[in-house]
């Protein structure tokens, strides 16, 4: 039995990438069962116009913010199960019969392992570690699937996290006992923030990040120090989790 999905997508400031990201689900065998939502957080390129000419329904976020920007693609989907895909990734094609096959297997959550578009470094390491599901191997990188009715009782993403927004969700999915599945197939992410910065240096910066969070220290905190511990600046985001 097909069932709808709504698939929502952040962004500001990805005119290089978002027709891609959208095409995939546009011309998906699927796609009259898929619903793309791109909600834009205040992007200065041509973000928005081709989101919009791909397909996409394009919503406007007063807050630039991956959380606020989710919660409200969210708020506004049609469909009964939420899928949150950043911009820079691509699923697997078989991604609408891994969710239905999930959820009717009783899970109402789940999310995909690592893959990348090159493998700097160690990366191979990153992405075999990736198959165990412990919280510092998770990430909303590797997309995230959830009923909208979990997704509603727990208030969604929490919009005090400017970052680490998807790692405080999963805790709290876990936490919940909200059924959640590590689907065994790679999602493809962008390896762009290696461009200026060594596997290790990434590494460092990650693992501090992580260290910060356990230990409730305040998304501010988080993302000076992860922006003195690496040089990555992107104009969309402050800092990418």
């Amino acid at each position: 039995m097909n069932v709808g999905i709504s698939v929502i997508i952040p962004v500001v400031d990805e005119a290089s990438i978002i027709s891609k990201t959208v095409s995939q689900f546009v011309k998906h065998a699927k796609r009259e069962w898929l619903e793309v939502i791109v909600v834009d957080g205040g992007s200065k390129d041509d973000t928005v116009s081709l989101a919009e000419s791909e397909g996409a329904l394009v919503l406007k976020c007063d807050k630039r913010s991956r959380a606020a920007q989710m919660n409200l693609g969210a708020s506004k989907a049609k469909h009964s199960i939420l899928y949150f895909v950043h911009a820079d990734v691509q699923v697997p094609e078989s991604f609408y019969e891994d969710i239905l096959a999930s959820l009717n297997n009783g899970y109402q959550s789940g999310c995909y392992r690592s893959g990348y578009d090159r493998y700097p470094g160690l990366m191979k390491l990153n992405s075999f570690m990736t198959r165990f599901n412990i919280i510092s191997f998770r990430g909303g990188d590797q997309t995230l699937f959830i009923i909208k009715e979990a997704f509603q009782k727990l208030n969604g993403f929490d919009e005090y996290f400017s970052i680490m927004e998807d790692y405080n969700l999963i805790e709290r999915i876990w936490k919940t006992k909200v059924s959640f599945e590590l689907i065994q197939k790679d999602v493809i992410i962008s390896s762009r923030k290696y461009e200026n910065n060594s596997w290790l240096r990434v590494q460092i910066a990650n693992g501090f990040a992580m260290f910060l969070f356990k230990r409730g220290k305040s998304p501010e905190e988080i993302k000076r120090v992860y922006k003195k511990l690496l040089n990555y600046k992107p104009d969309n985001y402050s800092v990418q989790s």
